[in-house]
């Protein structure tokens, strides 16, 4: 008994954690930096921990209330119907739900390169297929709907990533709607924003009223600082909202992750608090760093460094874990998510002494 051929889909490889790296290094986990992950140096809301709290007490009942009150306030809080949004187990989780409702086997999607690996291993799931659209370091990673248009063949479901992981780049919203006229009818466009907060350009919800193409995914997982949750959303466009009964596994997304989201939509003064803290790093990391970096909008900096892998194992042996980007196809970069000042500042210490010694 084999299971079936998974050999297309290369296991997801995520930033390294803090005790996995103290354990292979004997190092204190209190003495390590992580900076690899791009999680919020700043945890959740209190107020969402104290939700957590008073909804523990209630686990034997299934989170029916929680859901259709999270998926209420969020319609709301983009002013659409609340069919509209589809609440999943992150972001991933409303990926799934997109293909289930969107790809018959042997349909494709088109997904960035350097991107996120899991756009295309959802859609091998359900016997979909997957192509990709190159994002080119010699242009810096603009994201252009002519760029997308080159490569693009039809597919049923296209993935714009803005702010774009790993380089930080963004989707213009002038070349969005550009995407969304050329595209042929039966192609949705979906726009991951993911690290939204941290941006200054308005959310592509904002034109689901004019087009009926376009999903948005979002997640609680970086500006909220919710990803042990593991809680997000989809906004998809009001004709077929009703999917979401027919393609959402049963109470996936659970009592205390619905219950933190709610309470950290109410905490603005966090949401703005990790935002500044992330704008003021980017700063710092750009100005310092010995090494060229790419404007970002996301709460990270992607830096060239020569080889990454040798970068990124030197820092770790110094406490300090940043994500080496060979994973991306990107192997002399590294990118080192926004930490805390003091976090920050020592990143950069580190890593502009290990690139010194490197050129020793």
């Amino acid at each position: 008994m084999e299971p079936r051929d998974l050999s297309a889909n290369s296991p997801y490889v995520p930033g390294r954690g803090i005790e996995e790296v103290a354990r292979e290094l004997g190092l204190d986990p209190d003495d390590l930096v992580k900076l690899s992950s791009n999680e919020n140096p700043h945890g959740p809301s209190p107020d969402a921990v104290d939700a957590v709290e008073a909804a523990a007490p209630d686990l034997d009942v299934y989170p029916t209330t929680s859901h259709a009150d999270l998926t209420e306030k969020l319609a709301s809080k983009w002013d659409v119907a609340a069919e509209q949004v589809w609440v999943s187990p992150g972001a991933d989780g409303a990926i799934d739900y997109l293909h289930r409702a969107m790809l018959d086997p042997g349909d494709g999607i088109l997904v960035p390169e350097p991107g996120f690996a899991y756009y295309s291993m959802s859609a091998r799931y359900v016997h979909g297929d997957s192509s990709t659209y190159g994002l080119s370091k010699g242009d810096d990673f603009a994201q252009t709907a002519e760029n997308v248009l080159g490569a693009y063949d039809g597919e049923r479901v296209v993935y714009l990533t803005s702010p774009h992981n790993p380089t930080g780049s963004e989707f213009p919203r002038e070349e969005l709607v550009s995407l969304l006229a050329a595209v042929d009818d039966h192609t949705l466009v979906v726009v991951d924003e993911a690290y939204g907060e941290y941006a200054d350009q308005p959310s592509a919800v904002g034109l689901l009223g004019d087009h009926d193409n376009l999903a948005v995914l979002r997640t609680f997982s970086k500006a909220y600082g919710l990803a042990g949750l593991r809680i997000g959303y989809a906004v998809v466009p009001e004709t077929w909202g009703d999917a979401y009964a027919r393609v959402n596994t049963p109470f996936a997304a659970n009592e205390l992750a619905c219950r933190a989201a709610l309470a950290a939509l109410d905490d603005g003064d966090h949401v703005e608090k990790s935002v500044e803290s992330a704008r003021w790093a980017r700063e710092y990391l750009y100005e310092n760093l010995d090494a060229p970096t790419w404007e970002s909008a996301g709460n990270f900096v992607l830096a060239e460094v020569g080889d990454g892998t040798a970068v990124a194992d030197a820092c770790q042996r110094e406490g300090v874990i940043v994500r080496d980007c060979s994973s991306f196809g990107l192997p002399a970069c590294i990118r080192i998510s926004c930490g805390t000042e003091e976090q920050t500042k020592r990143a950069v210490e580190t890593l502009n002494r290990v690139l010194t010694e490197a050129k020793a």
